[in-house]
This record gives structure tokens, sequence and C-alpha cells, in this order.
């Protein structure tokens, strides 16, 4: 569910569908309007914020109907997730069949959940007033936040099913932690280039319009700026991190697969280097497509899998000096 709400949430972006909503009401905003009256004040609400005074003039009601489904949908499934999660935690924790360390673990996991429903909002409200999208920083930190909980889901799962683990040389341990660091540093570097929209300029590769580095790269003052808030260089920085991350996880899957003979956990590694590869293609595919939805989509659902599997080669193996102490 988590997986699907990242998907969900890369399309209410990509179809500028996130600001539709422009109140934050966690039990009646479960529903939709319902009446013409009640479409007629959610379009008003919507034409009073810069996006549509700015960019959608001409938008019908019909059109924002639209956006206002996808966004209502991903808020909507957010509460889904919470009532998936902590109905069942309730009703196991009532039959004392969770020991109190995994209850901890299970109970931190619910909080980050409700916690995420705050920093969606906190993320919408960065663009009901003065800009005509979501702060990139929030947006950032709102995926980044989805994916600390996503991952926490996963590696709580991963324990509980424990899985028959790998001594591996206390190096190749190493590279994976170095590969899972790249990883995370370009998803989020991702979030920022969608956040100022950076993809839909310098639709080229390997270079932006004719240049390695584009003139304007450089062209905020102080100059730290320009890492993420300058649309060419975010771009320039996203579009290099991820061929290096995945000649990072290529070279770990090697050693792993080397290592791994005849073991079953060589599925895992073999699709791991598969998945590197295909996240790229799946990037120079959105760049080249001017920022397609299927495509972006598909791009941000690899970099989801692809994380999946660097999650599970890492719980896979263990440093052989762990085995010696």
């Amino acid at each position: 569910m988590v997986f699907v709400m990242a998907l969900l949430g890369a399309i209410t972006r990509l179809t500028e569908s996130g600001l539709s909503i422009t109140e934050w009401n966690p039990v009646m905003g479960a529903l939709p309007p319902l009446t013409g009256a009640a479409w007629d004040r959610a379009f008003a609400d919507y034409q009073q914020i810069p996006q549509y005074q700015i960019l959608h003039r001409d938008m019908t009601l019909e059109e924002f109907k639209t956006i206002f489904f996808w966004e209502w949908l991903h808020r909507l499934w957010g509460r889904l997730i919470g009532l998936a999660f902590a109905l069942p935690l309730i009703w196991f924790a009532l039959r004392r069949q969770i020991d109190r360390r995994l209850g901890w673990q299970l109970a931190s996991i619910l909080a980050l959940i409700g916690l995420q429903g705050f920093i969606g909002w906190f993320m919408v409200q960065s663009g009901l007033s003065v800009r005509t999208s979501v702060s990139p920083y929030r947006l950032a930190l709102h995926l980044g936040f989805a994916l600390i909980i996503y991952t926490a889901m996963l590696l709580t799962a991963l324990d509980l099913m424990r899985l028959p683990r790998l001594h591996m040389p206390p190096a190749i341990v190493r590279q994976g932690r170095l590969a899972l660091g790249l990883l995370s540093l370009t998803i989020l570097w991702g979030a920022l280039v969608a956040g100022l929209h950076a993809g839909e300029a310098y639709n080229t590769w390997p270079l932006m319009e004719g240049d390695v580095v584009p003139p304007a790269a450089f062209t905020l003052r102080p100059v730290w700026h320009n890492l993420f808030e300058n649309p060419a260089l975010a771009q320039f920085i996203h579009r290099w991190l991820g061929p290096t991350t995945m000649l990072v996880v290529l070279v770990w899957a090697a050693q792993l697969i080397r290592h791994s003979a005849r073991q079953p956990q060589r599925k895992c590694f073999l699709a791991l280097a598969a998945m590197a590869l295909l996240q790229v293609a799946l990037g120079l595919s959105t760049l080249l497509s001017h920022v397609n939805i299927v495509l972006a989509s598909l791009h941000q659902a690899g970099a989801i899998t692809l994380l999946t599997l660097v999650l599970v080669s890492q719980h896979l193996t263990i440093s052989s000096k762990q085995r010696r102490s």
C-alpha cells in the first residue's frame, strides 16, 4: 500500500493535482464533494490560490474534477494505510500476540504514518499563498518520509521472516552501505528536480542542450543556492547521480553474485543488478520524453523497487567479522 501511495503521489504531482484541495480535514475530507453546490465551493476555493490565477485561469469545472480526483485519492489512500496498519495492530496487541520489542517497533511505524499526514499538509500549504507549486524542499521531505516508513515496514517484515543470511567479506558489506546511501541521495535529489520542474528542460543526453554543464547552472547568489534551487544544476546533479549509483550497485551486485554461487539468494542479487540498469533506462526515457507521465511514474516505481532490492540484499548478507566475533 505504501508502494502504491508513492505512485499515486507521483501521478498527483505530474498532473499538477496536489493543490486542488485547499483544506485539510482528516475525517470529513475522506468524502469528495457530493452535490453540484459542493463542487462549486471546492472549485471556488481553488480559484483563490496562485496556481489557478497564474497558470489555470481557463480551467473548467470538469477539468478541475480530474485534478481533484487524484489529490482526493492520494489522501484517501493515506487514510486507508493508517487503518490497514492500526486495526490489525490493535487486534494482535489485545490478544497479546506481539512481544514488547516488536510492539514498540510497530507503534513507532504507526506514529510515523500519522506524522506523514501532517507533513503532507505542511507541503501543500507551501503552494497555497505565494507559489504556484509546492516547495521542492517540502516535497523532498514528504517523499523521504514516505520512504522511511516503507523501509521501516520492510525491515521489520524481513526480521520476522528470519531468512538465511550469507557471510560476506566486510568490504562487500560496506559497498552495500555506500549503494544505499547513494541511492537515497539520488531519490531525494530527484524529488528536488521534480519540485523545481527541472526535468522539463534540457531534454537531451548526454549533453544539456550542447553543454556538459549549462551556463544557467550557477546564476543564483549566493552560489550554494544553485545546488537546491537552480533547475539547471539540480538536473545536472541528478542526471549524473543516477549512473554513478548504478555503477556502484552493479559492482556490489557482481561481488554478491560471485560470493553466492548456487545459493538461493543469488536470484535477488541478479534482480538487483537488472533493476539498477532498468532504472537508469527509465530515467533517461523520462528525460528524453519531456517527462511523459507514464514513464515518470514508472521511474518513481523503479526507484522504490531498486530501494527494496538494495535493502533485501543488505538483509541477506552479514559481515564475516560478526561470525568470528
